[in-house]
């Protein structure tokens, strides 16, 4: 995140710590070297457009402690990175709440291009009631009616991305003089619900025309968003029980939507410390755990969960409360793991390293050893990587995890050539033809197949 704190609050004072440089352009580049050189498939960059002003009802521990403020804006980092990097992807996070699809369209456009093909997008509807305030709305929109906005949001960018300019539209004709052939360019014509949009594309087609397509709602009805557009789903568990029933309910509605199980590539947050031996990487978790920020965790917690958690006692049992915000968290430590009853103080603890994922602790044999239970345990695809140290947690993983997991031969030795989607799934580098988005390709009998 384009921020100091993150997932882990507090840690910005450790002295090993870059997380203050956030603000320099070495900072993002040496990081995405360093990704590069382990072979990681991207960087996901998350966002929020708000400040965490839930916890004690004040954003007073959001501003003392960092914890995701101040935060710049994630898309204009990425050039600077794909620039010092060949392979690197990069998910970005962007909210559909906050910017119109027509001009967010041709941000995505542009940066495929400039990357060659290497982005992906974090669909969001944003959680975050100050952010909503801040652009005028009295309140947050209500969690489902944003995925209702969120279907016909991604409905015009597919028509905007897939269907506006037919393959063979662009030219580029010195001699003739003709760049692109203005039959072959076509306005969506979309008229919705939410949205107007009645032009063309502005931008000529990308390398993957629609960037490789990330979403992390774990509620029911993100589930049913992320199993119609999603390809690859982040997903946060403090347990290996809760991750395999949320697993388990993605791959179900995947076949739900018609749609194969395995199609979607489905990542798990968690946080490796590590060392050469195991008393070494425990030694090191300890130290950094005094860093960690109880009133932190509690203002992420907080923020996350829409529940106001300095209204409670550190030896409080945590209960489901139905809110407005990110309802999955919530339900992932009361109802996903029935052998563990969390107290307020325990899960304080739990996400002052890594956020609300675990921290696996041990030598590069030990860790090993866990990620590939957590991948049998779970059916997980990967591992969506939070740092506890900036740059050295990932800096540990690339000197000593991921030569172990290539000695085992569960872990790539280089990287497939192409674009992001290419990458990751070794076909096209545009959607596969039986995805949601596909449909909205343009059609010569019917300009929309999907059309409004």
């Amino acid at each position: 995140m384009n921020c100091i704190a993150h997932q882990s609050p507090g840690l910005w004072r450790h002295p090993q710590d870059r997380s203050t440089q956030y603000k320099d352009i070495e900072y993002w580049t040496d990081l995405s070297k360093i990704l590069e050189k382990g072979l990681f498939d991207g960087i996901f960059i998350a966002d929020v457009l708000g400040i965490y002003d839930v916890y004690h009802n004040s954003a007073e521990h959001a501003l003392t402690g960092a914890v995701q403020v101040p935060v710049n804006d994630p898309l204009q980092i990425i050039p600077a990175m794909a620039a010092v990097t060949k392979h690197l992807g990069f998910g970005l996070t962007t909210s559909i709440s906050f910017e119109h699809p027509y001009p967010f369209a041709r941000r995505i456009s542009t940066l495929d291009h400039l990357t060659k093909g290497r982005v992906g997008w974090n669909i969001v509807t944003s959680y975050l009631e100050s952010g909503s305030k801040n652009l005028g709305l009295k309140t947050q929109v209500n969690h489902d009616n944003r995925y209702d906005i969120a279907d016909e949001y991604l409905e015009v960018l597919y028509k905007l991305w897939e269907g506006s300019w037919e393959n063979d539209a662009v030219l580029r004709d010195k001699e003739k003089g003709i760049f692109a052939d203005h039959r072959k360019v076509h306005p969506i014509d979309h008229q919705g619900k939410y949205f107007t949009v009645p032009g063309i594309h502005i931008c000529e087609p990308s390398p993957q025309r629609t960037p490789v397509l990330y979403q992390a709602g774990a509620s029911t009805r993100g589930q049913k968003f992320a199993s119609q557009n999603a390809e690859c789903v982040f997903i946060a568990a403090p347990s290996k029980v809760a991750a395999k029933k949320v697993v388990q309910g993605i791959r179900k509605k995947l076949i739900e939507e018609g749609r194969d199980p395995y199609s979607v590539k489905i990542y798990t947050l968690l946080s490796i410390v590590t060392d050469e031996t195991d008393l070494k990487a425990h030694e090191k978790f300890k130290e950094y755990q005094s860093y960690g920020s109880y009133d932190g965790a509690l203002t992420l917690l907080s923020g996350w969960s829409g529940v106001d958690f300095s209204q409670y006692q550190p030896a409080d049992k945590v209960e489901y409360i139905h809110t407005n915000a990110i309802q999955s968290l919530l339900d992932s430590y009361v109802n996903a793991d029935p052998d563990r009853v969390w107290t307020i103080e325990e899960i304080a603890n739990w996400n002052s390293l890594g956020g609300n994922g675990p921290v696996v602790v041990g030598s590069a044999s030990t860790v090993a050893d866990h990620l590939q239970q957590w991948i049998e345990d779970t059916d997980i695809d990967g591992f969506n990587l939070a740092y506890i140290l900036a740059h050295q947690s990932f800096i540990d993983v690339v000197d000593y995890i991921v030569p172990e997991l290539q000695k085992r031969g569960v872990y790539k030795t280089e990287y497939r050539e192409g674009t992001l989607r290419e990458k990751l799934f070794g076909n096209s580098a545009h959607l596969p033809n039986n995805h949601k988005g596909a449909s909205y390709r343009y059609n010569h009998s019917i300009q929309f197949s999907h059309a409004v």
